[in-house]
């Protein structure tokens, strides 16, 4: 059993904002009153939900294998509650793919992964750390996150899981940054994950959608509110968020379909994808402007 870490942090805290640390967001009594009833209202909803999704995978397992025809509804009802518990409006322009493929989104915040469930159905690809971190851990194993160890020993085993989970109609969603900024940026997208999905047989049934995540702060804070990054841990952010009286909200932007058989190589269609949710994130800030990576 992975021990408990003494403080949970952020997932990368080697990336640091050139702007520093966001401001300190003081907690008054109100805050703390927001706290003391939307905290246990999400650790039951959540991890009641976790308890159904379990019981159903008692069966789904053994009957369909890899494919989850139940528990991904579970799931994503789980998080859009989720998201109405904590008070965050989410605005989404586009619409989530059907054919089969894969996800790649900029990455910002734990939030993210309420965000990008709500209203669609699928899996996420994550380092090999978060399995052992409480909480998050426990929530990404149970609902079928694929995790990856940053070790060149692994890749083709690592690319041999993907394959599989897309072979069966899997959607699965990365984080080709790598890491989470702040959310005024989209760092470079890595080509490395993008391999997968050039192997023979592969390239040309599947497709890849970007996605943009844009995160508006509640009133009067920084812009850069709801990212988690650096030396922020985990607990102080989610109290950070959850003690907002007046909460902010979050933009979806479902982009095109980009089929992988357009690219000849991982490096060309990272490119692509990149640039694509970086233009989304410069014209949605507030002002129409993106910081620099």
């Amino acid at each position: 059993m992975t021990s408990t870490p003494e403080r949970t942090r952020a997932p990368d805290p080697a990336w640091i904002s050139p702007e520093g640390e966001a401001p300190p967001v003081p907690l008054g009594p109100a805050n703390w009153l927001m706290i003391a009833w939307r905290l246990p209202v999400l650790g039951v909803w959540v991890f009641g939900g976790l308890l159904i999704h379990l019981s159903l995978r008692l069966i789904e397992r053994p009957v369909f294998g890899l494919r989850r025809p139940l528990t991904p509804f579970i799931t994503q009802a789980v998080c859009k509650g989720a998201l109405r518990i904590m008070g965050i409006r989410l605005e989404v322009t586009g619409t989530p793919m059907k054919q089969r493929g894969a996800v790649v989104a900029n990455h910002v915040s734990w939030l993210d992964i309420f965000v990008l469930n709500a209203p669609q159905r699928l899996y996420f690809v994550s380092k090999s750390e978060v399995a052992g971190w409480p909480g998050i851990g426990w929530l990404a194993r149970a609902t079928g996150t694929v995790f990856i160890r940053r070790d060149a020993r692994d890749a083709r085993l690592q690319k041999e899981i993907f394959e599989a989970r897309l072979r069966v109609g899997h959607h699965l969603c990365f984080f080709p940054e790598g890491t989470n900024s702040d959310g005024v940026r989209v760092l470079l997208f890595k080509p490395t994950l993008f391999a997968a999905f050039f192997a023979p047989g592969l390239s040309g049934i599947l497709s890849i959608q970007p996605v943009t995540l844009i995160y508006r702060a509640p009133p009067g804070r920084d812009e850069r509110f709801y990212g988690w990054w650096g030396e922020l841990s985990f607990g102080a952010h989610l109290l950070q968020v959850l003690g907002q009286v007046r909460q902010g909200r979050v933009g979806l932007v479902f982009h095109a379909p980009v089929p992988v058989s357009d690219h000849t190589s991982r490096k060309t269609l990272a490119r692509a994808c990149g640039e694509t949710v970086r233009g989304a994130l410069a014209s949605g800030l507030p002002g129409g402007v993106m910081r620099d990576s």
